[in-house]
């Protein structure tokens, strides 16, 4: 066996000393660095102690909650500017219904005459159909209005009598207590009341104001709408101009569902309303029915509310056999109008639960009256639909439906 000599073995030691102490200065170094990344005082590093301490699902909760707050600034923001600018946002909204109703006329009128031609024509066969039904209703309220206000005093009069038998047993005389009172009321108030009808002229004014822009950008939006979107779109990044594609065509098509159905369920409410109130010879019943086709526009409320003005009308001129009949009306309407109508007409364009609806009405009314309940269905409709176009569908909901879309 061959025998290293002293020189050789002596070379070796070096050798792994050398590495030794190579190590052991690379140790040195990599805890002289860990200390000097080390907080003063020893403490451990952060994002060790994020690690150990703070529990998973906090830091996820955390995160979620810094987006959605701003997202709730930003929606409200948004709000705010739409509330500032009211009467532009509700010109622009009724714009938006008269283009989804026009636009199937002005398509067709387009195959024989120019666009443009096609959009103006358009528009006044709608102001000629819209002042026809507002002239019917000037011409049947005043030629019942004798006659409706000697059948109101007389049904003032059976409704006192009926409501001093029993089981009311009210005292003679309340009732023209009540119209005393009133008619004392009106007396003192008479400057107030005044004042607030003057007040009420600027109103018109602020609603023919609207009304005229809301013609005014109708009128582009026939003629030019498509190219006004598409002009939008090529002004936004490469990247985000699929997602606004597909959203905007998803928002567009849930808009004009709604508004059409909304036309075709309020003119099928309108026509039973009428017939009955006329089979029943309740006055008035052409100016009840056309309020009973704007009140639809507001669902789940809008229809009970015309309706009881109508029971109203008719306990007054009718007695409580018609005004029951009527009451009857009101359950039998929401039925069909829930049931029938909504499923056949609207299940495509509004996919939302009656609870949403409900909240959705109750909220926009709060915020911004009439105008919000009749826009709040709507907007919750378009949100809801572009959510589900850009949103990544998972395996399971891309099997059972295919088109994100019509998820309810």
């Amino acid at each position: 066996m061959h025998n290293p000599s002293g020189r050789q073995r002596a070379r070796s030691s070096a050798a792994r000393g050398g590495r030794a102490g190579r190590a052991g200065a690379r140790t040195a170094r990599g805890a002289w660095e860990a200390g000097a990344r080390r907080p003063l005082g020893g403490a451990p590093d952060r994002s060790s102690w994020e690690a150990t301490e703070i529990s998973p699902m906090l830091r996820l909760a955390a995160a979620y909650a810094w987006r959605l707050i701003v997202v709730g600034v930003a929606v409200y923001l948004i709000f705010a500017a739409l509330g500032r600018f009211h009467l532009v946002t509700l010109a622009v909204f009724l714009a938006l219904v008269m283009t989804a109703l026009l636009e199937p006329l002005v398509s067709v009128l387009h195959r024989w005459m120019p666009r443009s031609a096609a959009v103006v024509v358009g528009l006044l066969l709608a102001i000629l159909v819209l002042f026809a039904v507002l002239s019917l209703i000037g011409a049947n309220v005043a030629g019942e209005w004798e006659g409706l206000r000697r059948e109101f005093d007389g049904g003032v009069a059976r409704i006192g009598r009926w409501l001093e038998g029993p089981p009311f047993h009210l005292r003679p005389g309340t009732l023209s207590d009540v119209q005393a009172q009133v008619s004392q009321f009106v007396a003192r108030h008479r400057a107030a009341l005044i004042n607030t009808a003057l007040s009420g002229v600027g109103r018109l004014v602020a609603v023919l104001t609207v009304g005229v822009l809301a013609l005014f950008c109708s009128v582009f939006f026939l003629y030019s709408g498509d190219r006004m979107w598409a002009w939008f779109g090529g002004q936004l990044p490469v990247r985000g101009r699929h997602p606004v594609r597909l959203a905007g065509r998803a928002a567009w098509a849930t808009f004009t569902g709604y508004t059409r159905g909304i036309v075709v369920v309020a003119a099928t409410n309108a026509v039973l309303v009428g017939v009955a109130l006329f089979v029943l010879r309740v006055p008035l019943a052409v100016p009840l029915a056309v309020l009973e086709f704007f009140a639809a526009f507001v669902p789940l409320v809008g229809s009970p509310i015309a309706l009881a003005v109508a029971a109203v009308v008719a306990l007054a001129t009718r007695g409580p056999l018609v005004a029951a009949v009527v009451v009857l009306l009101i359950v039998l309407i929401g039925q069909l109008e829930g049931h029938v109508l909504h499923p056949l007409v609207m299940s495509r364009a509004v996919r939302l639960h009656p609870m949403v609806v409900a909240l959705s009405v109750i909220c926009g009314s709060v915020a911004a009256g009439v105008a919000g309940a009749v826009v709040a269905v709507p907007l919750v409709s378009v949100v809801w639909s572009v959510y589900g176009v850009l949103r990544p569908p998972s395996p399971a909901q891309g099997l059972s439906d295919p088109d994100p879309s019509n998820r309810p």
